[in-house]
């Protein structure tokens, strides 16, 4: 029996289209700088409220906890300057060097001691994502392995594995779910749980920390779901 074989496909669907959605919104969240343009709608809509995936996790259900309480904050000051400001602060602290050891959202930061960014991993990752149709806006000017970029991507897996399902392409499926696997395993697994410890740790704001524990809660769902387990220990 296959890995696919052991869920039906109504079931793979729905799992599927939940990853795509979580990963796909945690992603751009973590891209992007914060600007009101894009919060506001967030918050408006209540998307915090409920996971499309990984909902039984006991990491998801505490982000979004933190993450409903930001909300209602920045919800019940009308939006104001000053809670986006703290946010647009944490973000700075957090990823672009203002503290002495910023949590780099780079993946090739956590596998040399100089910090360096373009390297093996970046490249590997690009390999990745241009097999798979995707490149990078600012190719060569900013580094592929972005956590945000990865959890992008990944996404994008599994929304070709919703269209390969509802093509009846059983073989195709069963690749692109290999292709998680794979990914996961020399990737995103090797590094980001790294990352929402050092988030957990330095952030400042119930936003990013909330953040970090549903991209943890993610990350076990789906070493469960793809059957790939999680590296034990800390990076070296």
């Amino acid at each position: 029996m296959t890995m696919a074989e052991k869920q039906t496909v109504a079931e793979w669907q729905t799992q599927l289209t939940g990853e795509m959605l979580l990963l796909g919104l945690l992603g751009k969240i973590l891209y992007e700088v914060p600007a009101q343009a894009w919060l506001q709608p967030l918050v408006d809509d209540e998307v915090f409220a409920e996971a499309p995936f990984a909902e039984t996790q006991t990491d998801v259900t505490k982000g979004l906890a933190l993450l409903e309480k930001w909300s209602h904050t920045y919800r019940q000051g009308n939006y104001s300057d000053a809670v986006l400001k703290e946010l647009q602060v944490d973000f700075t602290n957090l990823f672009t060097g203002m503290r002495k050891f910023p949590v780099a959202p780079w993946e090739s930061v956590y596998f040399n001691e100089e910090r360096l960014v373009f390297q093996e991993q970046t490249m590997d990752v690009r390999a990745w994502y241009r097999r798979y149709g995707l490149e990078v806006v600012n190719l060569k000017k900013e580094p592929d392995d972005h956590i945000g970029l990865e959890l992008m991507f990944v996404a994008h897996l599994a929304g070709l594995g919703v269209a390969a399902l509802e093509a009846g392409n059983q073989q195709e499926f069963e690749e692109l779910l290999a292709a998680q696997r794979t990914f996961l395993a020399k990737h995103l697994f090797l590094w980001a749980p790294l990352w929402c410890e050092q988030i957990l740790e330095f952030a400042r704001t119930d936003f990013y920390r909330g953040l970090a524990l549903i991209v943890r809660g993610a990350l076990t769902e789906l070493s469960q779901l793809l059957q790939t387990p999680l590296p034990v220990g800390r990076l070296s």
